[in-house]
């Protein structure tokens, strides 16, 4: 354990004063300072996919450092960026014409917010209204803070966010009120854009809705001519059991969000695909017209590079029949929790399982929160709830037996923590 003057993420130091030193990782296992062992079950923040270190994503990482470590990418290009933009475009079916490079998830969703609204003043259309759903995460930037829910994650900063229509969650059995209140929400012709986390939303709750809702919203955007916008961060690469999300619901959003799992978990590094006509309409002579948007390591190489080594892994390993194989288990160890009094509200998307403690305090600031990841981490497993809810997104190696050793913890600690 160490403590220091470094300031941790979603970290109150004053409860929370010491850190856990990390040396090494390797598969699904990460190994501390002390030489204690972790199982690593919400893959780092959600970013690692196939297991921390990849051999074929690690020698790419090294390779490209010997020939190209950053260039300026406005006015310049380089080879790993070109085949990520190449072949990502492929594997997403062809919908989308172009790849805007960002860093972080934050910032995809801030560029496509952007883009939206940069391609109706661009035609000269006055549509400004920006459309997200109730429980929504986006991001921390000013622009994603303001589409997710208002609350304890951006209380303080609420001078800096503009307003959003925000549409109710479309929980089972209420999906008609969410489809009402878009279709008003577009009705006038002022809906610039339908900002969505596709099929599950993350940070909120581990939310699931079902995917004839979301084609139906896709269906309302596009009677109005509003844009819709598929937040794919988390979502993406498989976690929900498909490439991505929108696959399931034959979805075909304007723009899309990728990030965490680009480049298996291994470096920074994001991007916003958009239709053509997104591109086009920022395309001119005219250049007050231009996308006025960077970051200093936009496409970086060594990044790009790790992307492609990623894709490679998709194309020549096994990777969807291990992700139908952790669904199964899943679906398998989440129907254990049926009938336990302790629990409410189990589910499973894809590879991602979740399930909430019965608690008079529910939401992120749950008491029980702070004491269930302290009960997993002294049994050697990272599990970070989100308040009372309790989730599971292991990386794609995870074995059957360490699954379920997982779910048997998440009994044991309710258990514990519920008796004190």
């Amino acid at each position: 354990m160490t403590r220091g003057s470094v300031w941790h993420p979603f970290t109150q130091h004053a409860l929370q004063p010491e850190t856990i030193e990390i040396s090494a990782g390797e598969g699904a296992w990460l190994t501390s300072s002390s030489g204690a062992r972790i199982l690593d079950l919400i893959s780092s923040w959600w970013v690692v996919t196939h297991g921390h270190r990849h051999p074929r994503i690690v020698q790419a990482i090294k390779d490209q450092t010997d020939r190209l470590d950053q260039v300026i990418f406005a006015g310049f290009t380089h080879r790993p960026a070109e085949e990520l933009s190449r072949r990502l475009l492929d594997r997403l079916g062809g919908v989308f014409a172009h790849v805007f490079f960002s860093d972080s998830g934050s910032t995809a969703v801030e560029v496509a917010l952007k883009m939206a609204l940069g391609f109706w003043r661009n035609q000269g259309e006055k549509r400004t209204r920006i459309i997200a759903l109730e429980y929504a995460y986006h991001g921390d930037t000013i622009g994603t803070m303001s589409t997710g829910a208002r609350g304890v994650f951006n209380a303080s900063y609420a001078p800096l966010l503009f307003d959003v229509v925000r549409l109710p969650f479309p929980a089972k059995g209420t999906e008609d009120a969410t489809l009402s209140a878009l279709r008003d929400a577009c009705r006038d012709g002022g809906a610039a854009a339908l900002i969505i986390e596709p099929l599950l939303l993350g940070a909120g709750g581990m939310l699931a809705y079902a995917p004839d809702v979301l084609r139906e919203m896709q269906t309302i955007c596009w009677e109005s001519g509003a844009l819709l916008i598929a937040d794919e961060v988390m979502t993406g690469f498989g976690r929900t059991g498909t490439f991505t999300a929108c696959e399931q619901a034959g979805v075909r959003p304007d723009i899309m969000c990728l990030a965490k799992g680009l480049t298996g978990g291994s470096m920074p590094l994001a991007v916003t695909v958009c239709a053509k006509a997104i591109f086009d309409a920022h395309y001119s002579t005219d250049r007050t017209k231009t996308f006025f948007h960077s970051s200093s390591y936009t496409a970086n190489p060594i990044a790009c590079a790790a992307a492609v080594a990623n894709l490679d892994v998709w194309d020549e390993e096994p990777v969807q029949e291990r992700i139908d194989a952790i669904s199964e288990w899943q679906e398998s160890f989440i129907a254990e929790f049926a009938g336990d009094s302790r629990f409410t509200n189990a589910r499973v998307r894809g590879t991602i399982s979740a399930v909430d403690m019965v608690v008079e305090d529910q939401g992120y600031l749950s008491g029980v929160g702070p004491k269930l990841y302290d009960f997993f981490i002294a049994r050697g497993l990272l599990i970070r709830p989100l308040g009372n809810t309790i989730y599971l997104m292991p990386p794609y190696c995870i074995t059957h037996e360490e699954l379920a050793g997982a779910h048997a913890a998440i009994r044991d600690g309710v258990g514990m923590v519920g008796s004190q």
